[in-house]
């Protein structure tokens, strides 16, 4: 039930906003352009909105392409096939071929092939309908994503920021308890989050590019690319730190029993300082905390022993190297903080924005 409130809550707005923007879609059709069937033209502004916060209006694009395309093939296959089974899967297959070659896209080629078989299967009035409800229902759609509710991009890249690095803390938190386990009791939990955080390194990918793409395009934000550049380099470091945190999962792991006990509460202590970093990514508050709380863990680690808890040390220090670099502090600072013990190290402010992102409430 947790999880399902989180969901409603960080999605809300987005799906109050594709309502109101497909019942708008709806209304222009119906009302201003007479529109007998207006029934395409909500139905394009929901498939166009129904993607990310900063893809829309790239979305909304490939919404159109593949529209218009699968409009000509199927009007063209109409009129040399007529309709039938031939001339549907002719045209579907000319469709997605010509949508490969422009995009590749799947949103593009799916509006494509649909749009061939409605001309074919409804002939020509219907495409020419098809392409009208298409323009009225991507206009909407534009105008809801770049003018009315353009999304920061700072927002976005913090909002993912935020998703990874509470993922990445609940995988070491469930690697802390397998730890802790005795052997018949240990799951395959552990890897199954592990597999879950590989995912939203990939959309943290993607919120990168929407991100610069948001800063570009979008005329509300195209003043704020610096601070968007700098905070898509630092996201960038989330891809060493899950990495880091990856490799360290495995080893920790493979101790014998009495070892793995031992660094249970270190690897805890690390969760608990990337869950306190998920709380508000752009808070240099919580950024400090942060980096005094991981050079703490990493204070006392000793450089000799045997070798397996030797090696397990180094990729911890590694984690807590990794954490100082996401909280804007230089490499090379990072590195010899973590190996002198250092106490604390400067934090830099972070990039701001005209508004700030509310700090994210922790999970119970």
């Amino acid at each position: 039930m947790a999880e399902a409130r989180r969901r409603v809550g960080d999605n809300l707005w987005p799906v109050l906003q594709q309502a109101v923007a497909a019942a708008l879609s709806w209304w222009i059709a119906d009302d201003l352009i007479d529109h007998h069937v207006p029934l395409f033209a909500p139905i394009a502004t929901l498939v166009a909105l129904n993607t990310p916060l900063g893809g829309r209006g790239t979305n909304t694009v490939r919404v159109l392409v593949g529209v218009i395309t699968g409009v000509v093939v199927g009007q063209l296959a109409f009129a040399l096939l007529g309709h039938g089974t031939v001339a549907v899967g002719a045209a579907v297959l000319c469709a997605l071929l010509v949508t490969l070659l422009l995009d590749g896209e799947r949103i593009t080629m799916a509006q494509a092939a649909v749009g061939a078989v409605i001309c074919v299967a409804a002939g020509q009035q219907a495409g020419v309908d098809r392409v009208l409800d298409a323009l009225i229902g991507g206009a909407v759609a534009l105008v809801f994503s770049q003018l009315l509710f353009p999304v920061h991009p700072l927002a976005l890249l913090r909002r993912a920021e935020s998703t990874t690095l509470s993922g990445l803390a609940r995988a070491l938190a469930l690697t802390a308890r397998e730890m802790d386990a005795e052997d018949d009791e240990r799951s395959l939990r552990t890897w199954d989050e592990v597999r879950t955080v590989h995912t939203l390194l990939d959309d943290l990918g993607r919120a990168r590019a929407d991100s610069i793409a948001v800063a570009g395009r979008t005329l509300h934000r195209r003043a704020g690319r610096e601070p968007v550049t700098r905070e898509t380099a630092t996201a960038l470091q989330l891809d060493l730190l899950g990495n880091s945190c990856f490799t360290l999962v495995r080893r920790a792991l493979a101790l014998d029993t009495r070892r793995r006990r031992e660094f249970a509460p270190t690897l805890r202590a690390l969760s608990g300082v990337l869950d306190a970093l998920a709380a508000a990514p752009g808070n240099r508050a919580v950024r400090r905390h942060a980096t005094r709380w991981v050079l703490d863990v990493v204070r006392d680690a000793p450089d000799a022993g045997p070798a397996p808890t030797v090696t397990v040390w180094e990729n911890v220090r590694l984690v807590a190297q990794d954490v100082l670099v996401f909280a804007g502090v230089d490499a090379e600072t990072a590195e010899r903080a973590v190996h002198d013990g250092a106490t604390e190290v400067p934090v830099p402010d972070p990039p701001r924005r005209g508004w700030t992102l509310p700090p994210r409430r922790r999970r119970p």
